[in-house]
């Protein structure tokens, strides 16, 4: 009799988050710039990333959507940080919370199996999650949900941005609960580069959030509550206060119309600023259904969004080709001559 499938026979073969620092791709950057369809588009992003990093008074934007950060990728945003490529970061909730801080806390991703391979429904019965062929396990979710819950509690009972909480997030890692040291949280806290998240509630987040509200309108007492529109105010600030931005987007969704719509939104507030100078995206969304995640940085210049010169679609499946353009502007170096901009300075609440 075949002995019965286990969680522990599913959840062995831990996902390994690829470190740029050891691998220099130059060559074969170099290479693709020779060649034709994506292999040139990768490239010339590659290269609109050196000019982003070269150009220190330029303001450097992440945006992630997407589940990269659970699929290889986490280490290389960590890096792209922690060596001042990137100054902000506008994140979905899943890619900041469900898979940054759920590894802060010790927790892994694992390597799993595609569709009809392990039925889902047995996955369900296991209590695993499933990103494509990615496993979580949903009770040790369940602990990052609980981690945002223990943290809106010793808060201040009010709103904040989800800038904030996030900065309260990282120093709260910083301060000895996290178990992994090199979170994006904890590394965009001790970096002064500030985190929005203008989805929050979809998340992990939002169920420990959810469940410290719950708990103290019952009790009649104040709680903690997200403000969205002070996160569009927030980084529309950074984008008012400095000279030049650059793009750097990861999939679409919320966090890219979030960071374009920055240079509407300083019209709307009286103050006339350039479009963002560079934008890069790398997305695999087809334009045809008129989604903004599929939009083209050209149709974003219809907006008054993104300039038109110095702008790069890459139509390829992030986990393909973003360690490779990040390793390229990483062992040229351009990021040896900047400074940390320290963005979470300008905010009177840190």
């Amino acid at each position: 009799m075949a002995r019965k499938l286990e969680k522990k026979d599913l959840l062995k073969n831990v996902v390994k988050h690829i470190d740029i620092k050891k691998y220099d791709s130059t060559e074969i950057i170099d290479a693709m710039r020779e060649m034709s369809f994506t292999s040139r588009d990768t490239a010339r992003a590659a290269d609109i990333l050196m000019m982003m990093v070269k150009e220190k008074s330029c303001t450097n934007i992440l945006t992630l959507a997407g589940s990269t950060s659970a699929a290889g990728c986490m280490q290389v945003y960590v890096d792209m940080v922690r060596n001042k490529m990137i100054d902000v970061v506008v994140s979905t909730g899943a890619s900041v919370i469900d898979m940054d801080l759920f590894e802060a806390l010790g927790f892994k991703h694992y390597i799993g199996e595609k569709e009809n391979v392990v039925p889902d429904t047995k996955l369900r019965e296991l209590y695993i999650d499933r990103i494509y062929d990615t496993y979580i396990d949903e009770e040790q979710l369940q602990v990052c949900d609980h981690a945002t819950y223990e943290l809106a509690n010793i808060l201040e009972p009010r709103p904040y941005s989800s800038r904030e909480f996030l900065w309260n997030l990282g120093k709260w890692l910083h301060e000895g609960h996290g178990v992994k040291k090199d979170s994006l949280i904890q590394t965009c806290y001790e970096c002064g580069v500030p985190m929005f998240c203008p989805a929050f509630s979809d998340s992990s987040a939002g169920f420990g959030i959810g469940l410290h509200q719950w708990e103290r309108k019952h009790a009649g007492k104040p709680y903690v509550s997200i403000d969205s529109v002070a996160d569009f105010l927030e980084l529309t600030e950074i984008k008012m206060a400095a000279p030049q931005t650059g793009l750097f987007m990861v999939g679409g969704g919320t966090p890219k119309n979030f960071a374009q719509d920055t240079v509407v939104c300083a019209e709307i507030l009286g103050h006339e600023v350039p479009m963002h100078k560079y934008a890069i995206q790398i997305t695999v969304a087809d334009v045809r259904d008129g989604a903004c995640s599929s939009s083209t940085l050209l149709e974003a210049g219809s907006w008054g969004k993104v300039s038109e010169k110095l702008q790069q679609m890459v139509y390829a499946e992030g986990t393909t080709v973003i360690p490779m353009i990040a390793s390229y502007v990483y062992h040229n170096g351009p990021w040896k001559k900047r400074e940390y901009k320290n963005w979470q300075n300008i905010y009177k609440n840190k």
